[in-house]
C-alpha cells in the first residue's frame, strides 16, 4: 500500500529535523561561549568576524565543493537579499555579547517569535496561529520580565546593540525561511551553497566596517597580546563558526522562521546556566532561576502547540481514501 512509503517519508522528515536541530543547537551554544572568550582575548570585533567567515569560506571550498550547487544567477541574486542581515547578525551579536549581559539579550530575543509570526502572515502559505500558541509566548514574555526584572539598571549597557541584533535576527530568519522552505518560495541552491554565499559576500560589509572602526591600526597591539589560550579560542570560534554557518541553514529548510526562534530563545537560558555554574561568571537569584524556567516552559509549550497545528494541516491535505496497489 501507499501507507508504507508515506510512514517511512515521515520518520525520516522526523529524524532530519532533530539531528538538524540538535546539531544547530551544540553549535550555538559552543559559538556563544567562545565567542565570548575569543573577544576578551582579541579585541578587534569586527575582523574577528571576518576571520570566522574567511575560514569558513575556506573550509566550504575545500571539503564541500562537490556538494555546492547554485541554479543560477538570479537565485544568487535573489539569496544576496539575506547577506546584509546575515553578517548584521553576526556583527551586532558578538559587539552585543560584549558590551550587554547575557540575560539582557535574552528579554530582547524572546520577543522576536512574536514579530516573526507577525511578518509570516505575509508569506505565500502563512503560519496558523491558534489561542495556545498565543498563550505559549506570553507564557515566555512573562519568565523574561520576571527574569529581567532583577537586574540594574548599570547591566542595561549595550541594549543598542541588543536592539539592532535582535532586528537583523528577525529579518535573517525570516528571509532564509521564504527562500529555503519548499511551502514557501525557495531558490535552487544547495545548502553548501547558500552558506558560502553568506559568507563569501558577507566579507564586503565585515571588512568595511573594521576600517571604518579602525581595526587594522590596532590588529598589531591585539596580536601581540594573544596569548595561548586567546588562539584556542579564536580557532574553536573559526571551528564552530563553519558548523553554525551549516546547521542554521539546514534547520531554516526544516521548521518555521518562528520555531527557530523560538529554539534560539531557549539556546540563550543554557548559556545562562553555563555561565553561572560551569563558568562563575554570574550570579542569578531565585526570582531569576524561576523567570528562566517560565520562560522555557513557554517554548515547550510553544513547540508543542506547533507540533498539534502542523499535524491537522496534515491530516487536512491528506486524501479521505487511500488506495491500494
Amino acid at each position: 500500500s501507499t501507507q508504507a512509503p508515506h510512514a517511512n517519508a515521515m520518520t525520516t522528515s522526523n529524524s532530519q529535523i532533530m539531528l538538524g536541530i540538535a546539531s544547530w543547537t551544540v553549535c550555538s551554544i559552543g559559538m556563544m561561549l567562545f565567542n565570548k572568550l575569543a573577544v576578551k582575548a582579541f579585541p578587534c570585533e569586527c575582523l574577528l568576524v571576518a576571520l570566522q567567515m574567511a575560514f569558513t569560506c575556506l573550509v566550504l571550498l575545500i571539503c564541500c565543493r562537490h556538494s555546492m550547487h547554485i541554479g543560477s544567477w538570479r537565485d544568487a541574486l535573489r539569496w544576496s537579499l539575506v547577506v546584509p542581515f546575515f553578517c548584521g547578525m553576526l556583527l551586532t551579536s558578538i559587539l552585543a555579547l560584549k558590551n550587554a549581559p547575557m540575560s539582557l539579550v535574552v528579554v530582547f530575543r524572546c520577543l522576536s517569535p512574536l514579530a516573526g509570526l507577525v511578518i509570516e502572515s505575509f508569506y505565500p502559505d502563512p503560519l496558523k496561529v491558534d489561542k495556545f500558541m498565543i498563550l505559549a509566548i506570553g507564557v515566555m514574555l512573562a519568565g523574561a520580565y520576571i527574569y529581567t526584572s532583577q537586574i540594574s539598571t548599570m547591566a542595561m549597557t549595550g541594549i543598542g546593540w541588543v536592539l539592532l541584533n535582535n532586528v537583523f535576527a528577525v529579518g535573517d530568519r525570516l528571509l532564509q525561511r521564504l527562500m529555503l522552505a519548499k511551502d514557501q518560495s525557495p531558490v535552487d541552491i544547495s545548502k553548501t551553497g547558500v552558506t558560502l554565499l553568506n559568507n563569501l559576500e558577507g566579507l564586503i560589509p565585515v571588512m568595511s566596517c573594521a576600517l571604518l572602526n579602525k581595526e587594522f591600526a590596532k590588529l598589531p597591539l591585539a596580536w601581540a597580546g594573544l596569548d595561548a589560550y586567546g588562539v584556542m579560542w579564536i580557532l574553536a570560534s573559526c571551528v564552530v563558526g563553519v558548523g553554525i554557518s551549516y546547521t542554521g541553514i539546514w534547520c531554516q529548510s526544516v521548521i518555521s522562521a518562528t520555531s527557530f526562534l523560538v529554539l534560539i530563545n531557549a539556546n540563550k537560558f543554557v548559556i545562562i546556566f553555563i555561565e553561572v555554574f560551569a563558568m562563575h561568571s554570574k550570579s542569578i537569584n531565585n526570582v531569576q532561576i524561576i523567570g528562566a524556567l517560565f520562560t522555557i516552559l513557554g517554548g515547550v509549550l510553544y513547540g508543542k502547540a506547533r507540533e498539534r497545528l502542523e499535524a491537522q494541516a496534515q491530516a487536512e491535505k491528506d486524501p479521505l481514501i487511500v488506495k491500494k496497489v
